[in-house]
């Protein structure tokens, strides 16, 4: 059984590097055998990635923050939503935003998120698929550029403010306040200077235009990012998204906007926020707010289609799943 670990030493303002080493020391002692790669940029843990998948590795671990992880699971599928291998995932999570882990049962601590590799028990988990554009569209908005890549995330895509609060608290303030005050801090911020807009929308081939809105998020697991969260029932099947529009809201609904995002709390649709499922949802292009983010980074631009993708993949966990 061969496992190899990608590794951001840069995470956490640099303070993954240490906490990797203690990992390796520990697997080590454990006569756990594993070979490990440093990285130096995202684009570098995709590749590598991609390669581990294509030589057969079985165990492939993301060591580092939610960009290393979502560019390491990138590396599993090719263009069309088929894993290109069967080798498995793990995370050890070295970064600041845990989304990923708390969506799974994957501990936080890196040293027991270490034991549940080597105890290779994993699940098969759902993939979000989105195709997007590299680059915005530069035209009135009644012409629409087909999307031009195809791009894979494990918990939420936000469309609108989501990504620009993505990259605003990616900028460094996460690196001062944390990552629950860096990005709730962000949020008022952005929140109270965005202005809602309109999008060209289809669900489940349904034809839609929704006004005034400021963010849609299109999610697998209830971890949007950050803290914030939404209310999944548990009855719909994992293969379906939540699709959470939210729209320009007035100051005096704001206390009960962050109530409901940061409690998780389930809620009956507001004039501000509604929630619905679907298996497929296509936004058209938006050049007021066209940008995407996923997983916690900016991502691209609009038009965009998201579905799963047709391979799960198998991630290790504490969950009940399987044990080999």
């Amino acid at each position: 059984m061969k496992t190899l670990l990608i590794i951001n030493p840069y995470s956490r303002g640099g303070k993954s590097g240490a906490l990797a080493k203690r990992v390796c020391r520990y697997l080590q002692d454990k006569n756990f055998s594993f070979d490990f790669t440093e990285i130096n940029n995202f684009d570098d843990a995709y590749n590598i990635s991609v390669q581990a998948n294509k030589d057969g590795i079985n165990n492939i671990v993301a060591v580092g923050g939610d960009g290393t992880i979502n560019k390491v699971l990138n590396g599993f599928y090719d263009g069309n939503g088929n894993k290109i291998s069967s080798s498995r995932f793990g995370v050890i999570h070295t970064g600041t935003s845990p989304d990923f882990c708390k969506s799974y049962n994957i501990p936080t601590n890196i040293l027991q998120a270490a034991d549940v590799i080597m105890a290779q028990h994993f699940i098969n988990i759902p993939v979000g698929m989105i195709r997007l554009n590299t680059r915005p569209q530069k035209n009135d908005g009644n012409t629409q550029k087909n999307p031009d890549t195809t791009k894979y995330f494990a918990c939420c895509a936000n469309i609108g403010l989501g990504a620009s609060l993505a990259r605003s608290a990616s900028s460094g303030i996460r690196g001062y306040l944390g990552d629950f005050l860096g990005t709730f801090i962000s949020f008022l911020k952005i929140l109270f200077s965005y202005r809602g807009t309109d999008y060209s929308i289809s669900i489940n081939s349904e034809e839609r235009e929704v006004k005034n809105i400021i963010n849609i998020s299109v999610g697998i697991t209830k971890f949007i990012a950050s803290g914030i969260k939404v209310y999944k029932d548990d009855l719909i099947p994992d293969d379906q998204f939540y699709i959470l529009k939210t729209n320009q809201i007035r100051l005096s609904e704001l206390p009960r906007l962050i109530k409901i995002l940061y409690t998780g709390e389930n809620f009956s649709d507001t004039s501000f926020l509604a929630k619905e499922y679907a298996s497929k949802i296509e936004i058209r292009n938006n050049i007021i707010h066209p940008e995407v983010e996923f997983d916690g980074d900016p991502a691209g631009y609009l038009s965009c289609t998201i579905e799963i993708a047709k391979d799960r993949l198998q991630v290790f966990t504490t969950l009940d799943g399987v044990k080999r």
